[in-house]
C-alpha cells in the first residue's frame, strides 16, 4: 500500500509560481509512474501531468504545457510539480497519484491510477 502526501499549495497572484511536492511511502517508489491531477470547484478532476518511473519521459495536459514541469527524485521518494506563470484558472485542489506504468493510452483517466494523496489547495488570485 502506497501512501502519498502532498504539500506546497497556497495562495499566489497571477503570474506567480508555486512548487508542489508529493512524498511517497509504503512501497517501492521507483516502480511507479507518478502523476498529478487537479479538481476545480464544480468541475470534474482532470489530468495535469505524468512522469515515468525513471523520470525520463513526461506528458502534460495542453492547458499546462510550457508552464508546468513535473520531476521526481527516486532517492527521496518524492515527485514535484513546478508551476510557473500561474493563472486564475489553475485554481484547484491538486492531487498526487501513482500507477504501475507510464505507457498506455488511458493515462488521463482517474481509474488508471491505484493510489491518491489527499490533495493540496492552490489558489491563484487575479
Amino acid at each position: 500500500q502506497v501512501q502519498l502526501v502532498e504539500s506546497g499549495g497556497g495562495l499566489v497572484q497571477a503570474g506567480g509560481s508555486l512548487r508542489l511536492s508529493c512524498a511517497a511511502s509504503g512501497g517501492t517508489f521507483s516502480t511507479y509512474a507518478m502523476g498529478w491531477f487537479r479538481q476545480a470547484p464544480g468541475k470534474e478532476r482532470e489530468f495535469v501531468t505524468l512522469i515515468s518511473r525513471s523520470g525520463g519521459s513526461t506528458t502534460y495536459a495542453d492547458s499546462v504545457r510550457g508552464r508546468f514541469t513535473i520531476s521526481r527524485d527516486n532517492a527521496k521518494n518524492t515527485v514535484y510539480l513546478q508551476m510557473n506563470s500561474l493563472k486564475p484558472e489553475d485554481t484547484a485542489v491538486y492531487y498526487c497519484t501513482a500507477r504501475g506504468t507510464y505507457y498506455g493510452a488511458n493515462y488521463a483517466r482517474e481509474s488508471e491510477y491505484a493510489y491518491w494523496g489527499q490533495g493540496t489547495q492552490v489558489t491563484v488570485s487575479s
